[in-house]
C-alpha cells in the first residue's frame, strides 16, 4: 500500500483534484493519503472532500489529516506541495508597492519584483521541507506546484538531494486551447515545448505529423480568438512562437506591454481569457475567494462527484515511477544541464521529461531559437540571483535582480528601483528573517 503526502492540503481545489487523479489509478486504490495543513479548519472541510471522492468511487483508500509535517511524510512514496507562505494581505504588497513606483503588475507570483519577494519568503520554507522529505521519505518522488514554480525548484534541486520536479498545467492547458482554435483533436496533436515556467515555447505543433502553426495564424483572424488571448496572440505575431500560460501572466514578463498607460489599455484591459486585466481583477478575486472558500467547499460537497481523471500530470508520474509502471511524457521544471543549449547552464528549465520505474529522465532539447532565448536568458538570470538573495540574505543581490527584470527596467531609473526593493524589504521584513542583519 502506498502513501502519498500532501503539504498545503487545504489548497481545495488542487487537493480534490489531485485526490481524484490519484485513486483513479488502480495502483493507488488503497493507497494512504495523508493530509497536512496549518489552517484546521481548512484542513477538515477538504478532508470531507476527499472522503466523498473515496466513498463514491468504493476506494478502500486510507485519509490521514494532520497539522504536523512529520507526520504526513513518514515513510511516503509521494509528496506534493501547494503551500503559501503568507496570504493575499502580504501578496497585495508584492504588486501594489510597484505599481506606486510605475511597474504595472497583474499577477506577480512568478517573476518581477512580486514573484521575486514571494520567492524570498518561500524558498527558506521549500528548503525545510526538503530537509524534513530527507529525513522521513528519503526516497519520495516530491512535485512541486507552488509559486514562483522555477525559483523554488531551482533552490530545492541545488540546495537539496531530493527528487523534486515542479509543475505547472500552462504546457497541456495553452496546447488544449491550440487545438480547440484549430479544430484539432488532443488525440492527433504532438508538440516539442521548451523554455522557462510560464514562458515556454512551442518549438513544434502538430496536427497528425503536420506543422499546424499556419492554421493557428488562420485561426487568430477570428476577432473573438483574438479578444481570448491578446498579449500571447501579439507576442505569436512578431516572435512566430507560441508561448505558455495566459496573457495576464505573459503581460508581465516582457518589456512590451505594461509599461505605458495607453499600451495596457490596448493590450492588458480588453481580453477575454483567464486574468486577462489589470491587478484590480486578481486583488477583488482573491479578496472575494478569501471571504467565499468554505461556502465554494461546502457548495461542492453537495453536488455529484466526477471521477474522471483531470490532465494534470502529477498522477500520472507517479504511477509511471510507484505505481503500474506506464511510461509518462510531461513537461517538467529541472535544472539546465545540457538539457537547452543557449540558456545558461544551471538554471531552472522547463523541458520534457520521461517518467518510469526507472524515475524521472530529462530530454534534451537543443538551441532555443536566438530571439527567444534572448528573453529567457534574462529571466533566467534574475532568477538566478533572486534564489542566491533568498539563501544568502544579501540586499545587493536582491537589488540586482530586480533592477534587470524587462518591465522594471523599461520603467524606472536604478535608484528608483532601490528605493522601491528596501519599501518592498521593509513590508515584507516579517516573513524575510535571513535580511534582519542586512538592513
Amino acid at each position: 500500500m502506498k502513501k502519498i503526502a500532501f503539504i498545503g492540503a487545504g489548497s481545495f481545489l488542487f487537493t480534490r483534484n489531485l485526490v481524484r487523479d490519484i485513486l483513479s489509478f488502480p495502483a493507488f486504490a488503497d493507497c494512504t493519503l495523508a493530509l497536512m495543513d496549518r489552517n484546521t479548519e481548512r484542513l477538515e472541510l477538504v478532508r470531507k472532500a476527499v472522503d466523498r471522492i473515496i466513498e463514491a468511487g468504493s476506494y478502500p483508500a486510507k485519509v490521514v489529516v494532520t497539522t504536523d509535517r512529520a507526520e504526513a511524510l513518514k515513510d511516503a512514496d509521494g509528496v506534493i506541495c501547494t503551500i503559501l507562505n503568507g496570504g493575499v494581505d502580504v501578496w497585495r504588497y508584492d504588486v501594489e508597492i510597484p505599481k506606486k513606483y510605475g511597474v504595472d503588475i497583474n499577477q506577480g507570483d512568478t517573476r518581477g519584483p512580486g514573484g521575486i519577494f514571494r520567492a524570498l519568503r518561500t524558498i527558506p520554507v521549500m528548503l525545510d521541507l526538503c530537509k524534513d522529505i530527507e529525513h522521513y521519505c528519503p526516497g519520495a518522488v516530491f512535485l512541486n506546484y507552488t509559486n514562483p514554480m522555477a525559483m523554488l525548484c531551482r533552490a530545492m534541486q541545488g540546495e537539496s538531494g531530493v527528487n523534486v520536479t515542479g509543475l505547472c498545467h500552462s504546457v497541456q492547458g495553452t496546447a488544449k486551447m491550440l487545438a480547440d482554435w484549430i479544430g484539432a483533436p488532443m488525440d492527433e496533436v504532438t508538440y516539442l515545448c521548451a523554455g522557462i515556467n510560464h514562458q515556454a515555447w512551442y518549438l513544434e505543433f502538430n496536427w497528425n505529423g503536420k506543422d499546424a502553426y499556419q492554421l493557428i495564424r488562420k485561426a487568430l483572424e477570428d476577432p473573438k480568438v483574438w479578444k481570448e488571448e491578446i498579449v500571447r496572440n501579439e507576442m505569436f505575431r512578431h516572435l512566430d512562437y507560441y508561448v505558455t500560460e495566459s496573457s495576464g501572466h505573459n503581460s508581465e514578463y516582457n518589456a512590451w506591454f505594461r509599461k505605458r498607460p495607453d499600451l495596457i489599455e490596448k493590450y492588458c484591459v480588453h481580453g477575454t481569457g483567464w486574468n486577462p486585466g489589470e491587478y484590480a481583477f486578481c486583488l477583488n478575486e482573491y479578496l472575494e475567494r478569501k471571504n467565499t472558500w468554505k461556502t465554494d467547499i461546502q457548495k461542492w460537497l453537495t453536488e455529484e462527484v466526477d471521477l474522471a481523471r483531470g490532465k494534470e500530470y502529477a498522477a500520472s508520474i507517479f504511477n509511471a515511477i510507484f505505481g503500474d509502471g506506464a511510461l509518462y511524457k510531461f513537461n517538467g521544471n529541472v535544472r539546465n544541464f545540457g538539457l537547452i543549449d543557449n540558456l545558461p547552464e544551471g538554471c531552472c528549465v522547463e523541458v520534457p521529461v520521461l517518467a518510469s520505474k526507472q524515475g524521472l529522465e530529462t530530454i534534451h532539447v537543443g538551441k532555443l531559437p536566438d530571439h527567444l532565448a534572448i528573453l529567457n536568458n534574462i529571466n533566467a538570470r534574475c532568477e538566478e540571483l533572486a534564489i542566491q538573495a533568498a539563501i544568502t540574505g544579501d540586499p545587493r543581490m536582491l537589488f540586482h535582480a530586480v533592477c534587470f527584470d524587462p518591465l522594471t527596467s523599461a520603467v524606472l531609473s536604478l535608484e528608483e528601483i532601490q528605493v522601491m526593493v528596501n519599501e518592498m524589504l521593509a513590508a515584507n521584513r516579517e516573513y524575510l528573517p535571513q535580511f534582519k542583519h542586512n538592513s
